[in-house]
């Protein structure tokens, strides 16, 4: 049942973010209880909305589970954990065919779906909507929660932190097996006041961190929310080291590194450098539809050899025709910054995309802290390894949103509430006058993160980086001890937390391997086949 008390909350089911692996996850456990969807925007903002590509799966005869799982684990470079990839493979296609029964609409051709190609695919698997799949799914989903009664959205609602046996006065360890999350804090920003979100179950599906970066295709609100407060909660989180960048995003400065999809170069798109030159050849026998960790190591190469601003990404020789049915986003974009696609090249960089590590989970979407779930983005499920896949995250998304249903139904049913949680404490705290230092920060935190932390690292970049970010943190945390909180500045705590974690990790894997390119360990290390743990 749902009971509001002042500003405490408690619902059986609590779901943290609302893109494909919240939303489908609540629409299936609201059959059991009562869930609330807290999302620090609104609810149709995330990264799942900014998805172009489409759905990995296999949903045709000239395709097979077997070339699927393998596609993946020569995409994760040897660190896929196999019995999760063969569970999402196989799974994938009912997902699918769920979504198409709750109304989501795909492209189609002669009565049957289209099926796409990305880069590192052995075959045309790629269910999409034109070049906004993340969007359709995303309007379907929404559209069966709002009309669900056991389903409360609550919008701009910021979720702080997580509740544990800490916040009861009890010292947590991450070594300790029973750690138990009964909810989170939530800032209402709107009101501004602090509510206490009590549950029985608590899901995490907060999605990315590409604003860790400061070139990304992520959306405003990736701030990494998620692994912050796991990991401040003393989950255990895996292989950070690992964030895709995104070979293509359009290089014109009003755009905001705005995406242009694998899907392009899957129909044909073509890489040339600024002397008209095509380079890809020269680095990989799949040329632009060999992996995205290789495509932008090419990229990054030929901009500092060359130093050049950009590259072009030409599919100019397809037909105009078929160029505006199959990117009908890209192409209008484009057209708004003056770059007619059916007629001239498009200029595109790298920029951070996607996180391959995460929360680590089992493969029921069980974090380390009893209670607590997590899928989409925010976990590292042994999926990826050390490259995600194109067109593999939805597809995660969806197989773990449902196989968190069952054991998430189970333990509610196990637990009561716990409600000897206090409220939130701002005793003491005020509204200073240096909020200049929250942006000031968090620009210098993006900075150092591309500069020291991009697609190619060395032991003495990442040590400046650590150094750098320890204290942007000391002087957050000063800052934020003292002041009342603001969605931005736990944005700034989150992304300091995440960036600490990509850089110890990246310290630790001392080789390279799929997205983690080191300068000083040029080679894979057989010895370093192993997820990386914080």
């Amino acid at each position: 049942m749902l009971s509001m008390s002042g500003q405490r909350y408690t619902f059986d089911f609590l779901v943290l973010g609302s893109g494909v692996a919240g939303l489908s996850y609540a629409l299936r456990v609201a059959e059991h209880g009562t869930v609330a969807i807290v999302t620090k925007k609104e609810s149709a903002e995330s990264n799942t909305n900014y998805a172009q590509g489409g759905i990995a799966a296999v949903m045709s005869l000239e395709d097979s589970y077997e070339q699927h799982i393998e596609d993946t684990l020569v995409a994760g470079a040897g660190l896929c954990d196999r019995e999760i990839v063969e569970i999402v493979v196989r799974e994938g296609p009912q997902r699918i065919r769920e979504l198409m029964a709750l109304g989501a609409e795909f492209t189609r051709q002669n009565g049957q779906l289209h099926l796409g190609r990305e880069g590192g695919h052995t075959s045309n698997r790629i269910v999409h909507a034109a070049d906004a799949t993340g969007r359709e799914v995303e309007r379907a989903l929404l559209a069966r929660v709002r009309a669900h009664p056991n389903i409360s959205i609550f919008e701009y609602h910021y979720a702080i932190d997580l509740i544990t046996e800490h916040h009861l006065g009890q010292h947590v360890s991450r070594l300790r097996p029973d750690v138990h999350c009964f909810g989170a804090y939530v800032l209402d920003e709107r009101n501004d006041v602090v509510k206490t979100f009590l549950a029985r179950v608590t899901l995490l599906a907060t999605g990315g961190s590409g604003q860790v970066y400061l070139h990304t295709t992520n959306p405003a609100i990736a701030t990494g929310d998620g692994v912050a407060m796991a990991y401040r909660a003393k989950a255990r989180v895996a292989n950070m080291e690992f964030v895709q960048f995104h070979p293509t995003s359009l290089a014109v400065p009003a755009a905001d590194s705005f995406l242009i999809s694998e899907a392009v170069r899957g129909e044909g798109a073509r890489l040339y450098n600024l002397a008209g030159e095509r380079f890809m050849p020269a680095y990989d026998p799949r040329a632009e539809l060999a992996p995205r960790d290789i495509v932008a190591r090419a990229i990054d190469d030929q901009l500092k050899q060359r130093g050049e601003p950009h590259v072009l990404l030409d599919i100019s020789h397809r037909p105009a025709e078929f160029v505006r049915e199959h990117f009908p986003t890209i192409y209008q974009t484009c057209l708004g910054f003056g770059i007619d696609i059916t007629r001239e090249p498009i200029p595109v960089v790298p920029a951070a995309h996607y996180q391959c590590g995460g929360v680590q989970t089992d493969a029921w979407g069980r974090t380390s802290i009893q209670g607590l779930f997590a899928c989409g983005e925010v976990a590292c499920t042994g999926l990826h390894g050390a490259n995600r896949l194109a067109s593999n995250s939805l597809l995660e998304a969806l197989v773990f949103g449902h196989r968190a249903i069952e054991p998430s139904v189970a333990y509610a049913r196990e637990h009561a509430i716990e409600t000897a949680v206090p409220d939130w404490d701002d005793s003491g705290t005020q509204r200073p006058q240096e909020w200049v230092l929250v942006s000031h920060n968090r620009d210098e935190l993006r900075r150092v993160m591309w500069d020291y932390v991009g697609i190619v690292r060395s032991s003495l970049r990442l040590e400046r980086a650590f150094r750098r970010t320890h204290l942007l943190y000391e002087e957050t945390e000063d800052f934020y001890r003292r002041a009342r909180v603001s969605p931005g500045l736990c944005e700034l705590r989150n992304m300091i937390a995440v960036a600490y974690l990509i850089i110890r990790s990246a310290q630790m894997r001392r080789e390279s391997r799929g997205l983690h390119y080191m300068l000083d360990y040029p080679e894979p290390n057989p010895a370093e086949r192993r997820p990386t743990l914080v």
